[in-house]
């Protein structure tokens, strides 16, 4: 095991393990691996943990994965082992129990395969793709059969539903490989593969071409009929137990092979096909495949292996049935595909185009589309029309990026004018969200189908009202500045205070403050709070940061630091003065890179007494350090005065105003350029007059 295994076994971050080995000079001996990422055996850590007192039992499914990753076979064959004991398991509790308790491990292996086989053809059919299944095989999984069973009929016992079960088992093993492994599979998150199975309706049967680990078909429920090929044997043998074990009363078929190449069911007329297919494959078939019959709509040119995708979806349906694919942006638009493109809208098969918000899935970086194609009938006349939906706005922190997705917002917006589209055969126009289109008003030179580009943008800041109300909060916000606006001749004229001087560093050893470095941490499937960057500190604004997901079987580096109201708030790039008080609001963010933490002891130190020194110039001048292109902060150099509690809060009082003063200032700000672009926009756009 590595030490990010070790590290969930104990429940603490890698770096403690990191400690622990330098530390205790009894820490188990590295088995394998390499020296930056080192091995270790499972019973001599499950000891040493257990003698030092940080582990009292191993959970069962961890043992159970340990063993996957460390068959000598690979963990993908020894997740094709565990997965068909698991429908063993499931399919005949009572024949199993009677094979555990009288057959050792040799017997075991040798009557597994027969059963296995018969299991197996029951839901999957003689020909499916979970091979090596032999008694040899088999063998060395004897311990891993026996764990898994007893997972998925007795469980963990310490997370709930995650215990036992054959599917949650499964899940959790799945899962783990796919985590240990982020790059080497493309996978289709909840989000996406639940819209599209809901823009497919209620089909009997449903096909995914490409299916990689089966989640599109999972997300159809109810279908009676799932039908799935996939490159990748591992995969296509670990998505046929998948879906055997989710839906016991389907047929499942699955396939290993290429599916452009080499279909495995030419005569399939499914009633929906959902497809996340491969971007930008230049090695599709082109030169092999330039007289199939199913490029009914044109032959696609070697960059756009995404329309051939597409119309193998449609000659894979039967007349009037439903394909929904995930497509990227350039689809719509390259220039080497708008013959494709016009002659799907000329016949009526493209029906819509659904452009999703950027992190909805991979590559997160850009706004993916879902493209809902109906295959024409042989008497039905062809739609002239298409709806496009633009719900590319939709997150859920008005910030684009993974995770950060409203998707009950974007599923609501995507179905409801899909529904009223193919009822009603047009929609309600919704500037910037959705519109329905003459198709032949689309078929110009570039026959460019992306929504945004036929989308009438919305009102400039909600039309004239909404603009109106930007002013008089604007006015509002200039009054309060006037009112908060200091008056430095009100203050009583002294000579410069000569106060004696601690600083941050002697405070921090002396307990009356904890100081923290921030850094990245690493989302977890428990918690992935928002970052406080830098730029929100200098900004004032909310934690706008996404924690990022672990990198790999390394496992997270370190646990976020989180902050907590009243924690100061500290950038240390740039030469700037800025200190920032943490409020309700903010706390329970993760702090980001660059930004120091200082949470003060509030017997012995005002936090806003605490900020309002660490700003000032001369302060920050004598702790900064300069390099040839930057400026470092010396958070512990910054000092401040020894004064009494009540003489800070006297002192802070005074900083909370100035604080006020500043975000109040800020505010106008916004809304005055809110007001002068929204001005520019409404009469640029025609929805404001001259007057």
């Amino acid at each position: 095991m590595t030490a990010a295994g070790i590290a969930r076994l104990a429940g603490v971050g890698r770096a403690a393990v990191s400690n622990w080995r330098r530390r205790h000079a009894g820490f188990p001996k590295p088995v394998g691996g390499t020296e930056t990422s080192p091995t270790f055996a499972l019973a001599e850590i499950e000891q040493w943990l257990r003698e030092q007192g940080k582990l009292a039992e191993v959970p069962l499914r961890e043992r159970v994965w340990q063993q996957v990753v460390s068959h000598p076979a690979g963990a993908a064959t020894a997740l094709r082992h565990a997965g068909a004991v698991l429908l063993f398991v499931r399919d005949r509790p009572s024949a199993w129990r009677q094979l555990d308790h009288a057959a050792n491990d040799i017997e075991l292996a040798g009557m597994l395969p027969a059963i296995l086989e018969s299991v197996l053809a029951a839901h999957l059919g003689r020909h499916h793709p979970v091979h090596g299944l032999t008694r040899d095989a088999l063998l060395p999984s004897a311990a891993l059969v026996r764990a898994t069973a007893g997972l998925a009929t007795e469980g963990d016992g310490d997370d709930g539903d995650e215990g036992g079960g054959a599917v949650p088992a499964f899940e959790f093993l799945l899962g783990r490989h796919l985590d240990a492994n982020p790059r080497q599979y493309t996978l289709t998150p909840p989000g996406p593969a639940g819209l599209m199975a809901a823009l497919a309706g209620a089909p009997r049967s449903v096909l995914d071409p490409a299916c990689g680990t089966g989640g599109l078909l999972d997300a159809a429920e109810g279908a009676e009929e799932l039908y799935a090929q996939e490159a990748d044997p591992d995969l296509a043998a670990l998505t046929a137990l998948r879906l055997a074990l989710h839906a016991p009363g389907a047929q499942v078929r699955v396939h290993a092979a290429d599916t452009l190449r080499a279909d495995a069911f030419p005569r399939l007329a499914a009633d929906a096909v959902l497809a996340h297919p491969p971007f930008n494959e230049r090695n599709w078939g082109h030169d092999e495949l330039a007289y199939d019959p199913r490029w009914e709509y044109g032959f696609p040119a070697r960059t756009e292996s995404e329309l051939a995708w597409v119309q193998h979806a449609l000659a894979r349906l039967r007349a009037g049935g439903t394909a929904v694919l995930l497509m990227p942006p350039a689809a719509a638009s390259r220039r080497s595909g708008r013959r494709i493109r016009a002659d799907l809208l000329r016949r009526g098969a493209l029906r819509a185009v659904i452009a999703l918000p950027a992190g909805a899935a991979p590559p997160y970086g850009i706004p993916l589309h879902l493209w809902v194609l109906r295959k024409p009938g042989a008497t039905a006349q062809p739609s002239p029309h298409l709806l496009v939906v633009d719900t590319a706005a939709l997150t859920a922190g008005g910030t684009p990026g993974r995770d950060n997705v409203d998707w009950q917002a974007v599923r609501t917006t995507a179905l409801e004018a899909w529904e009223t589209f193919d009822r009603d055969g047009g929609v309600e126009e919704q500037p910037g969200v959705r519109r329905t289109l003459a198709a032949i008003d689309l078929l110009g030179d570039d026959v460019d189908l992306a929504p945004a580009r036929h989308l009438p943008p919305p009102p400039a800041a909600g039309g004239p009202a909404g603009l109106a109300q930007v002013r008089d909060r604007l006015a509002d916000t200039l009054a309060r500045t006037a009112e908060l606006t200091p008056d430095p001749a009100a203050a009583p004229q002294t000579p410069p205070a000569r106060w004696p001087l601690t600083t941050v560093g002697e405070l921090a050893r002396a307990g009356a403050l904890v100081l923290r470095a921030g850094g990245p941490g690493t989302a977890t499937a428990d918690a992935a709070p928002a970052v406080l960057t830098e730029h929100d500190v200098i900004g004032g604004t909310a934690p706008s940061g996404a924690l990022p997901e672990p990198a790999g079987a390394a496992g997270p580096a370190e646990e976020p630091v989180l902050v907590a109201a009243g924690d100061v708030v500290v950038p240390v790039l740039g030469g700037g003065a800025v200190a920032r008080v943490v409020d309700e609001a903010t706390a329970g963010a993760a702090l980001g890179r660059n930004l120091f933490l200082l949470r003060p002891d509030p017997a012995a130190l005002d936090p806003w007494f605490l900020a309002g020194f660490l700003r000032g110039t001369a302060n920050t001048r004598q702790a900064s350090s300069y390099a040839s292109t930057a400026t470092r902060l010396d958070v512990r150099r910054l000092q401040l005065p020894r004064l009494p509690l009540a003489e800070q809060q006297r002192y802070g009082q005074r900083f909370r105003e100035l604080a006020s003063f500043e975000e109040t200032l800020r505010l106008a700000a916004r809304l005055g350029e809110q007001l002068v672009q929204g001005l520019h926009d409404g009469l640029t756009e025609g929805s404001v007059t001259p007057g």
